[in-house]
């Protein structure tokens, strides 16, 4: 473990002086296909055609999945979306679907460290290839396996073998610092989407640590500043963002399988009844007449999952009920925390019994104020039932007050009550605003958001890299002149050390004439 620390903070370090020496390589040099002439087209029609309205800049008009011609594209993610079940593993599953339909190579880089190797999987069932690196199990997160790609470093001989086009990496975590220094290094494009709020994770679990929050924003900052483009899942996220000085973010745009998240399974294999904790059927209340509140996620500290009890209880015995599908740190704790009340667990739900546990429900609601999008929300609207949620994060980006589900401040106890009387005592209400929801949730597809990120936000990454090889025409810009030579040097210094050690997109010793010959710039470039 200490071997392993030591080298992160080395990979950290050495991620900080490449990102903010090595210039990117010039345009004829990188394995992107196609011209600047036709990239900086694309970026210009995705410009005009993005609006400013509610969804933030999200582009209106959708181009066809295959505008683009196939690519290479490499995928670094963590935790993994393969074992890991989540809003944020659909997003990536349904993802690769449209990239597979469109016809682009993906090469994914992932870690598990929770589930036995000869159960890992080695394909997605779209047919990409998928690859593990060694990892950890995150101590404040027993659940997930994080990575720094060391000592393997699998990710550098995956993309030397492969020379992708661009280079996604899921953010925050450890393997985008992997993702970082190889993008710096071997001159590719670089995306980051950004998942989970790590300055509101950081108040949660270390906030005994002074100025924890802005030292996260300080990290983001540092990270997503040199990254080609940032993408967040909702435009509250991206104001934040923009806000504390992070340039180039874009929007992500929702999405929802309205087939698997859909009204008809309300009550499947008697679900309702479950989760209203009358298997046996000796409640003297029929089914129908109770209210059931259900939320679904994860079981963590920064849900705000311990405000459900005052709702509750405040809602009255006479028919209020709550059901928390899912698991996590804090499963044990709230078991102990919502004892005596009228409360049921059902522990994590996958397939059908998932959607019959949405579906079956009253209202959904979620406390949570640190939802980057809140995949649940969209899935509770999907199968047609209202949501009470926080005005925080993404949730006001999925909501209209009033009118598709109620929005009410983080930790405002009575402005959940009342919304949550309100449904449940106005049986039309309810389902009129189910009705809303579904047809709101009706709108937003898988394809659609793949088509924006493939044909649009994967050309604007790599037009921002193109912009920045010119020298300064990008946020970021190049070099000083003056301190050109010394920086220089320093690279110099650094590759041909790297070089020596056999790390893969180094130049080794007999080579070494080459890069005199041609330059220092011949030295960052992949020997392939």
């Amino acid at each position: 473990m200490m071997r392993v620390g030591i080298a992160s903070i080395i990979l950290t370090l050495t991620a900080a002086v490449v990102g903010a020496l090595a210039p990117h390589r010039s345009p004829g040099n990188i394995g992107t296909k196609g011209s600047t002439r036709r990239l900086a087209s694309a970026a210009t029609s995705s410009s005009s055609s993005s609006s400013s309205g509610n969804d933030g800049g999200i582009v209106d008009v959708v181009p066809p999945l295959r505008r683009s011609p196939p690519r290479n594209v490499a995928l670094l993610v963590e935790p993994t979306p393969f074992t890991h079940v989540s809003g944020y593993a659909n997003r990536f599953n349904e993802m690769l679907r449209y990239l597979a339909r469109a016809g682009d190579h993906v090469s994914i880089l992932t870690v598990d460290s929770k589930t036995p190797k000869d159960e890992l999987p080695s394909v997605t069932e779209y047919g990409q290839s998928i690859e593990h690196t060694q990892g950890f199990v995150f101590p404040l997160y027993e659940h997930i396996s994080l990575t720094f790609d060391l000592p393997e470093m699998k990710g550098a001989r995956m993309m030397e073998r492969n020379r992708p086009d661009i280079l996604h990496v899921t953010s925050p975590g450890f393997l985008l610092f992997a993702g970082l220094f190889y993008a710096r290094v071997m001159r590719i494009p670089l995306l980051l989407s950004y998942h989970t709020h790590l300055p509101l994770y950081g108040r949660e679990y270390v906030g005994y640590v002074p100025g924890i929050e802005e030292m996260a924003w300080s990290a983001l900052r540092f990270v997503h500043n040199r990254a080609d483009l940032t993408l967040v899942t909702s435009p509250q996220m991206k104001d934040e963002m923009t806000a504390h000085g992070i340039a180039n973010v874009d929007v992500w745009r929702k999405g929802i399988d309205t087939a698997r998240f859909h009204p008809r399974y309300r009550n499947a294999s008697n679900m309702r009844r479950r989760m209203l904790g009358n298997d046996d059927g000796t409640d003297d209340i029929a089914d129908d007449d109770r209210f059931l509140l259900v939320y679904v996620g994860r079981l963590g500290a920064e849900k705000r999952l311990k405000d459900l009890r005052p709702i509750i209880e405040k809602l009255g015995p006479s028919g209020a009920r709550l059901c928390i599908v899912g698991r996590g740190p804090q499963e044990t704790e709230l078991k102990e925390y919502f004892a005596n009340t009228y409360t049921i667990f059902t522990g994590q739900l996958v397939g059908d019994e998932l959607s019959a546990a949405f579906a079956s429900a009253d209202a959904f609601v979620m406390p949570s104020d640190s939802e980057t999008l809140g995949f649940v929300v969209l899935e509770s609207m999907a199968s047609g039932v209202p949501v009470v949620g926080c005005a925080a994060g993404g949730i006001p980006d999925l909501i209209r007050e009033g009118d598709t589900g109620y929005l009410v401040q983080p930790g405002d106890i009575d402005g959940y009550v009342d919304r949550c009387r309100k449904l449940m005592t106005d049986g039309e209400l309810r389902i009129q605003m189910g009705v809303r929801a579904r047809a709101e949730a009706e709108r937003w597809g898988w394809e659609a958001a793949t088509s924006v990120l493939r044909n649009v936000q994967y050309e604007k990454a790599m037009v921002n890299f193109h912009s920045r090889a010119f020298g300064g025409f990008g946020a970021n810009g190049g070099l000083r002149s003056k301190r050109a030579s010394i920086w220089n040097l320093l690279r110099t210094k650094i590759a041909r050390v790297l070089g020596r050690l056999g790390i893969p997109g180094f130049r080794s010793r007999n080579t070494w004439k080459e890069v005199e010959e041609n330059g220092s710039d011949a030295m960052w470039s992949p020997t392939i």
